[in-house]
């Protein structure tokens, strides 16, 4: 005879109901958004000279002295663009992730960065170009014609996964080849791409931004809109298929969104890497599959990764300061170990 359990002991084993956690989701987005907040202010706050709360309120809304030319002219473009690029290094980070069906999959896996370098590279050893504004175009034509090049010789139509990214794999290493050598051949070029090659917040402007600005406003929409098919696609084709997806333009525009996002962030800021990886990865874990939870989080977080180590770097090597590309590296490769760790952990 089978002894029914306590009613206290059932609700004590019992799984957490789904609306618990849709509640608890829910509520994660504004403490998310607060920490943002919170990292912003930093961003804006420390630097070669730190500013009180009360100054860069001051600076922000009545001064347009000292403190108004810091945190006005300086500071805030800085920590506007870090905000844009990381949001959208984290929405193409996870729309990839879904796309390859690979958590660990990043902007960089499908050559967008490669494209990017190998671009401004070619622009300012054959075009001459010396300027921030001519580098965010060659970058994001670089990308734009990468991930045109590794959609088709992943098959269009006939895309898969795997194709994808041996696709994006293969160009990389051709690009970055590419690259080395005419570094190597050309001084010049070697000197001024040093500083763009590491990703770097510090060169951010009020131009640069409003040239970026439509990318990260179009790319992050349409990463938005594909959340129901990418959440679909995650349960293979067939089931796909049978839920009324259709695979071909879901894969176009995940390709599309995430050349977007990732080139735009890319002819910004130079190429940095982990954020797309590490912010997806992570916002997995404690919201599950579902891309309607994964894209949002990962949108809010992932900036509050790249300031973060934008204010670790002026911290770190004061007065001077490092990169946030070398930052994001040194933290990254840990936590991309940590990571790969515990996967093959699980699947032990």
């Amino acid at each position: 005879m089978l002894v029914d359990s306590p009613p206290e002991q059932r609700a004590e084993t019992a799984p957490a109901p789904p609306s618990k956690r849709r509640v608890l989701r829910a509520a994660g987005l504004p403490v998310s958004v607060a920490v943002l907040v919170c990292v912003a202010m930093a961003s804006i706050a420390i630097g070669a000279k730190d500013l009180s709360l009360a100054q860069v309120w001051h600076g922000l809304f009545h001064d347009t002295g000292t403190y108004g030319d810091v945190v006005v002219g300086e500071r805030l473009s800085r920590t506007v663009l870090g905000l844009l690029a990381g949001a959208a290094l984290g929405l193409a980070g996870a729309v990839l992730q879904a796309l390859t069906r690979n958590p660990l999959a990043d902007p960089g896996l499908l050559g967008i960065n490669a494209g990017a370098s190998a671009a401004v590279v070619t622009g300012i050893t054959f075009f001459g170009v010396t300027s921030l504004t001519g580098y965010v175009w060659f970058a994001f034509a670089g990308a734009a014609g990468v991930g045109a090049l590794v959609w088709f010789l992943g098959g269009s139509r006939g895309a898969t996964p795997v194709r994808l990214v041996l696709a994006g794999t293969a160009i990389s290493a051709a690009l970055f080849g590419y690259l080395q050598a005419v570094m190597i051949m050309d001084d010049a070029a070697l000197g001024r791409m040093r500083f763009w090659t590491v990703g770097s917040l510090a060169s951010a402007t009020t131009g640069t931004i409003r040239e970026v600005l439509p990318f990260f406003v179009v790319g992050t929409v349409l990463a938005l809109a594909l959340a129901r098919p990418l959440n679909a696609m995650e349960m293979g084709d067939d089931t796909a298929k049978a839920l009324g997806a259709n695979l071909n333009r879901t894969r176009a525009l995940s390709m599309l969104a995430a050349t977007v996002l990732c080139g735009a962030a890319t002819a910004a800021c130079g190429p940095i890497v982990f954020v797309g990886l590490m912010i997806p990865h992570i916002v997995r874990s404690f919201t599950g599959p579902d891309m309607r939870w994964i894209l949002p989080y990962a949108a809010i977080l992932s900036p509050v990764l790249l300031l973060g180590a934008d204010v670790l770097g002026r911290i770190v090597a004061r007065p001077s300061e490092l990169q946030v590309g070398i930052v994001t590296a040194v933290l990254g490769g840990p936590v991309f170990i940590l990571l790969v760790r515990r996967r093959r952990t699980a699947q032990l």
